[in-house]
């Protein structure tokens, strides 16, 4: 991670602080998360994060009392950011069942609604402390709680609706996993079959042709 980061304010052309300027709650919260990402938990240090932001580390002990309590206003922060985003968009309105899973893969196109690479950082995470592996569980069952709920508000029975929500959770999950680097046209050609798999519905046109236009504008 270069060491001089930008930090992630409101204003992306404010000028970035450092020197003996302090920094603020969440800049280092926002760094701890990209070091978390780009380096994982190891390196998520008192005197690292100074070093990115070029302030001292006496700044830190303001905002938070220990490397301990960072650490779990990363956990905080993830589980209402990419759990909290895919429970919001399981739960929006939508006419139709394809309509509803094309809200949930929004989560998939738009990283401002969930971040993908944190995700997968916080599961390397759990690796290393069983804390952490209870809470990724917890967050998992609660992602495919909102995604059976969804399948049930179109008709679905119970077991074919946990079936089909962690068949769509799972298979993104892996997907992602397998960083597939294939041509946005490509992909979007296939919404139409996974959205009938997914839901054993043929989805509407101006469904598929809404949702394309939304990813085209992140993907492209």
């Amino acid at each position: 991670m270069n060491s001089k980061t930008v930090l992630h304010r409101d204003n992306p052309e404010a000028e970035p602080l450092g020197g003996n300027v302090k920094v603020t709650r969440d800049d280092w919260l926002n760094v701890a998360r990209d070091v978390l990402v780009s380096d994982g938990v190891e390196q998520v240090k008192v005197m690292n994060l100074a070093a990115h932001m070029a302030v001292s580390r006496s700044s830190f002990y303001w905002y938070f009392k220990s490397r301990q309590e960072l650490l779990d206003a990363l956990l905080a922060d993830w589980q209402a950011t990419n759990t909290g985003a895919l429970i919001r968009q399981a739960e929006a309105e939508a006419a139709t069942i394809t309509a509803a899973v094309c809200n949930v893969h929004r989560c998939v196109v738009n990283p401002a609604l969930f971040n993908t690479a944190l995700d997968f950082a916080i599961r390397d995470w759990a690796r290393r402390s069983d804390k952490v592996r209870d809470l990724l569980d917890q967050s998992d069952a609660q992602r495919v709680d909102a995604l059976t709920k969804m399948f049930c508000r179109y008709g679905y029975d119970e077991l074919e609706a946990i079936t089909r929500a962690r068949v769509l959770y799972y298979m993104q999950i892996g997907y992602d996993l397998a960083q597939l680097n294939e041509p946005v046209a490509f992909r979007l050609r296939l919404l139409p079959h996974y959205l009938l798999t997914f839901t054993g519905i043929e989805a509407r046109p101006d469904e598929i042709e809404e949702f394309s236009v939304y990813a085209q504008s992140f993907w492209e």
